[in-house]
């Protein structure tokens, strides 16, 4: 028997599936001619990256890094390998695309270049990574470079991987003598110290309350240190802390008294 109402039906049915049709083919061409603009832009400035210039060589790195995505990080891996230190420095925040591991696994090899520069911004660069397996290198680094520009980067980079296993090299900086290292030789740039304590308090582990409560109480230190371990007990939030920070908000200097009061009211009951 036939039906009146089928074609009514099956027309619109028809017009359903066209309209859907039309909706997605326009994305698709839209993701194809995306994907060929980033690999034009992409192959532009690898091509860059074969100037005699290293200021054109350190601008493609720029943009390649600027893109946030593995293709071009990959394509400025082979900038770890310039001649030229601002070049290679540049390189070392251009490949972070990669992911945490193979960027790690590029960049630990610089940690012995020659240049101090190329050190202190390849030490930045495992920071950002927030990768561990970054961990054990910037230890090191902390503690046998000469420079003090490389070691206050990686003191820096700790505290952005936040990973306890460097709360005791962080503490030895900020508080060698509660580690048994009144023999070992101490740490006397301020920035480093006040690096590694700061780095205490991204951490949050209550394993480094002593070293920042011997920093905070200790007057002989730079107040920039001692501002830096207020604030990091504030952020550990051990209520052992508190006597210490009462005292501090003490000071005659306004600016540690306040980071004392800040942390006071952080602290957990």
């Amino acid at each position: 028997m036939h039906n009146p109402t089928r074609p009514h039906f099956y027309s619109t049915g028809l017009l359903l599936a066209a309209f859907i049709a039309f909706l997605f083919t326009p994305l698709t061409f839209a993701q194809t001619d995306s994907h060929t603009a980033l690999q034009s832009a992409i192959e532009v400035q690898r091509q860059r990256l074969s100037s005699s210039d290293a200021e054109e060589r350190r601008d493609a790195l720029m943009k390649l890094g600027s893109m946030r995505r593995a293709e071009p990080s990959r394509v400025a891996l082979v900038g770890l390998s310039d001649a030229s230190p601002i070049v290679k420095a540049v390189a070392a925040k251009a490949i972070l695309s990669l992911g945490p591991d193979e960027s790690v696994a590029a960049l630990l090899p610089l940690l012995n270049y020659k240049d101090e520069f190329v050190r202190r911004e390849v030490a930045y660069a495992l920071g950002a990574t927030k990768s561990h397996n970054a961990t054990s290198a910037l230890i090191g680094l902390l503690v046998n470079d000469k420079e003090d520009g490389v070691r206050s980067a990686a003191s820096v980079a700790l505290g952005e991987l936040e990973d306890e296993s460097a709360v005791v090299t962080l503490a030895g900086v900020v508080a060698p003598e509660l580690g048994g290292q009144k023999s070992k030789k101490r740490e006397k740039n301020v920035f480093v110290i006040g690096a590694a304590a700061k780095s205490l308090g991204q951490i949050k582990s209550r394993a480094g309350v002593p070293a920042l409560l011997s920093a905070l109480g200790n007057e002989k230190l730079d107040q920039d240190i001692r501002r830096e371990a207020a604030h990091a007990l504030g952020l550990i939030g051990d209520p052992s802390a508190a006597p210490a920070l009462r005292t501090a908000a003490n000071s005659s200097d306004p600016y540690l008294a306040q980071a004392a009061v800040n942390s006071l009211k952080k602290l957990t009951p």
